[in-house]
């Protein structure tokens, strides 16, 4: 049993496909596949049951699976150990994070950590699903809000923080609100993180004032609450970072400053903090430095 047969199986199994798996590891999916059946050979069991459409773990193929990951992360981490000495970050770091903070910030962190970097390559995905980072291969993920309880290891990056906004077309038609009990009589802008409508939480100190009014619009990106703001729409509860530049435009006028939303931290996560290599490390330090 050799490394590169462990290797195929796996990304075999990540990938869900030898097509997607061949396309990933940059050679054929027939090799790919002789590959496999070799490795069934040698072991005498049949590890995936494979019809046209789909691929399936057999008892065996599953806990072949678990070992060879393990297997295969203990000659990773000595690897890493090796590469601990460069003090260069080299090779392909794959990172994963929500579309819209994508957008918003690891983007632009992205393209200044690979002109900083040269001999570095990233693969990012950005995706609305949280993703497996030990069986999907990827070195780590940013996370906005509460990190859920897990094996993987986390450093926190920053903090998101949030104020309230409107244009000055629609403050000068509605008038300003002076404490949050007026806006109760102001059309409400929600980014829609969830089902439900959620509240807007203003903190002024030990006071704390909850804003409960039916939204005129709830919509899953912060840029579409931002634009409808902007429009004169109504009062949007936005992210500084994503507000900022049309309050410097004075297309946005900051209201009710002195009370603050919940400031909401953002991590990166990655599998263990032992031998971290510095192409994850140097990424990490350089999104502190960003934020």
């Amino acid at each position: 049993m050799e490394l590169q047969e462990l290797s195929a199986f796996v990304k075999v199994v990540q990938t869900g496909s030898f097509t997607r798996a061949a396309e990933s590891l940059g050679t054929q999916k027939a090799h790919l596949s002789r590959v496999v059946t070799q490795l069934e050979k040698k072991l005498g069991v049949r590890l995936l049951e494979r019809t046209t459409r789909s691929l399936s773990l057999t008892e065996v193929g599953r806990e072949m699976f678990e070992r060879a990951v393990g297997i295969l992360g203990a000659v990773d981490e000595a690897w890493r150990t090796a590469q601990k000495t460069q003090a260069e970050p080299r090779g392909v770091l794959k990172l994963t994070c929500g579309v819209e903070f994508g957008m918003i910030a690891v983007s632009r962190w992205v393209a200044g950590y690979l002109k900083k970097f040269p001999q570095v390559q990233v693969q990012a995905d950005f995706t609305g699903r949280v993703v497996d980072l030990v069986h999907e291969g990827f070195d780590l993920a940013i996370r906005v809000g509460p990190l859920p309880d897990s094996s993987l290891s986390a450093r926190r990056l920053g903090d998101l923080h949030y104020g309230l906004f409107a244009s000055p077309d629609y403050l000068a038609r509605r008038g300003v609100p002076r404490h949050p009990q007026d806006l109760a009589h102001h059309d409400r802008l929600e980014f829609s993180g969830s089902a439900r409508t959620q509240p807007w939480l203003l903190e002024n100190g030990a006071d704390v004032f909850k804003v409960e009014s039916t939204p005129r619009l709830r919509v899953n990106n912060s840029f579409a609450v931002r634009d409808a703001a902007a429009a004169a729409m109504g009062i949007a509860q936005l992210p500084l970072i994503v507000a900022q530049s049309l309050v410097e435009a004075k297309a946005l006028v900051w209201v009710l400053r002195e009370w603050q939303p919940p400031v909401i931290s953002v991590h990166a996560v990655f599998p263990s903090t032992r031998y971290l290599t510095p192409k994850v490390r140097k990424f990490i330090d350089f999104a502190v430095d960003a934020f």
